[in-house]
């Protein structure tokens, strides 16, 4: 083995992080994130929120989402000096068929530091909570060609949904969204 690969080794297995409850604090690190996974995901104009409605909305009497970070500590930060270098968050959603159930909106970690255990430490942290709040489901998107996503939460036991059983996730938005709002009911 040669000595980079060898390093490369080493660091992984000597990789720590701590996974916590988002602060305030946090949301600028988490704004950054959620732009690197739109670009990852190849959808970087379709982010519109900012910090300031995260903290808002995060952070709030009655949040709209709670969020985990994956912090490490100074010996680990990459180059650019980033502690926060992964989230999730998620927020309480209901099911008619069986009841309390959580989803997770995103579940992102730096791309060099995956591999070392925090993707699954962060999806544990909401599994967690979705079984303290007496859960029946954690469910989530993820876009057909994201093979990797797809293989991690299928390793995790995760269904596919689409393929399992047919169902389309369908969104009003803009205008749309704007003009159902308005619309009068006709006998």
């Amino acid at each position: 083995m040669n000595c980079c690969r060898a390093n490369c080794v080493l660091a992984k297995l000597n990789m720590n992080f701590k996974i916590r409850a988002a602060t305030t604090v946090d949301c600028k690190d988490i704004s950054r994130m959620i732009m690197e996974l739109a670009v990852y995901e190849k959808m970087p104009d379709e982010v519109k929120i900012s910090r300031e409605e995260l903290e808002r909305d995060g952070f709030c009497q009655n949040p709209f989402f709670q969020c985990f970070v994956a912090e490490v500590p100074d010996e680990n930060k990459p180059k650019e000096g980033f502690a926060i270098v992964g989230y999730a968050l998620y927020f309480s959603i209901y099911s008619t068929w069986t009841g309390r159930s959580m989803h997770l909106e995103d579940l992102y970690v730096m791309p060099q530091f995956r591999g070392f255990g925090i993707g699954k430490g962060l999806l544990t942290a909401v599994a967690k909570v979705a079984k303290e709040k007496q859960c029946a489901r954690l469910q989530l998107n993820v876009l057909d060609w994201n093979t990797p996503s797809r293989d991690f939460y299928a390793a995790k036991g995760a269904e596919d949904l689409t393929a399992n059983e047919g169902w389309h996730l369908i969104r009003f938005q803009g205008q749309n969204l704007d003009a159902l709002a308005i619309e009068t009911p006709k006998n």
